[in-house]
């Protein structure tokens, strides 16, 4: 199978755009190029890649693991255009990322004093908040990028004027109390008695749990919420109920008390990198910081954490 890499960013604005037609918009193509494009790859391939739906168009499973190994090399080429940018010139400025604890945590904040040395003059400034708030400082210009969950299970775009940087796709892990499954093949959480603990309806765990819980059964918890991963997992070693939490999440937190299952079908949550289309996207600071950040995502590893 010889597959022409160049056509892969036509199938990437897709997935991220939703359509053939925002993909033509985002790409500054027509339509029918994007079409086209489309269509060569599948010739390429020999599988269908988009399945058109009245809401839009949708990935076929070839169309993802299409598209996750042109984000493998979208990802690459922005680690070797950043070093390269470091070679031309010495970036100075101020940039300043949103994004949720796990990520900063985890990922972002790690890389700083590696950041400061090969950088000297670029200043990061970081800030913690829930997505609300995140998006309103991005239109408001008090931040430059924010760093943005979704469930990758669902059909997404951007908001209007907003452009998404993939980062990372992790996995969900199905959190239960320890020894509440005798096996991981077959589950149905509707026999096991212990509902879904709430969530913030518009985080991306809660949409992964509404995906998920279709397929698994159980009720959603009239007695718990969480806002926390901390909370949600000390509620889950307590017997309230069971949960889905990302990997990324589970990196610095206690897993006493509870069990950590993969199970087919959960998905992965998608951590994408979120800037206006316009203003502090266009400065070298915002290129080079993004692709420091995308380094330092591509080289997180699960595998490593014994997740």
């Amino acid at each position: 199978m010889a597959v022409d890499p160049r056509r892969l960013r036509f199938l990437l604005a897709v997935a991220r755009y939703g359509g053939v037609l925002a993909a033509a918009d985002e790409l500054a193509v027509t339509a029918s190029a994007v079409s086209q494009q489309i269509a060569k790859l599948e010739a390429e391939t020999g599988h269908t890649l988009l399945r058109r739906t009245p809401s839009g168009s949708v990935l076929t499973p070839a169309g993802l693991a299409l598209a996750e190994a042109g984000e493998d090399i979208e990802r690459a080429l922005a680690v070797a255009r950043s070093r390269l940018e470091e070679q031309d010139s010495e970036v100075t400025g101020t940039v300043r990322i949103g994004g949720f604890q796990s990520f900063l945590a985890t990922v972002l904040v790690p890389s700083l004093p590696e950041w400061r040395e090969r950088h000297p003059g670029l200043r990061f400034e970081t800030t913690e908040g829930d997505e609300v708030e995140l998006v309103r400082a991005l239109r408001a210009g008090s931040v430059d990028a924010i760093v943005v969950e979704l469930d990758a299970g669902e059909n997404y775009t951007p908001p209007r004027g907003t452009a998404d940087v993939p980062l990372l796709d992790e996995p969900w892990k199905l959190v239960v109390p320890t020894g509440a499954l005798l096996a991981a093949d077959v589950i149905d959480l509707s026999r096991l008695g212990l509902p879904w603990l709430g969530m913030d309806p518009n985080a991306a765990s809660a949409k992964a749990i509404r995906r998920v819980r279709r397929e698994l059964g159980g009720e959603e918890s009239r007695q718990h919420s969480y806002s926390s991963f901390q909370n949600g997992l000390a509620l889950v070693a307590a017997g309230e109920g069971v949960t889905l939490l990302p990997a990324l999440a589970l990196e610095s937190l206690p897993t006493e008390g509870v069990d950590l299952v993969d199970v087919p079908g959960l998905g992965m949550r998608r951590v994408v990198l979120r800037h206006l289309i316009r203003g502090a996207a266009a400065t070298p600071g915002h290129a080079v910081s993004t692709g420091l950040i995308r380094e330092a995502a591509a080289a997180f590893s699960y595998e490593s954490s014994g997740l």
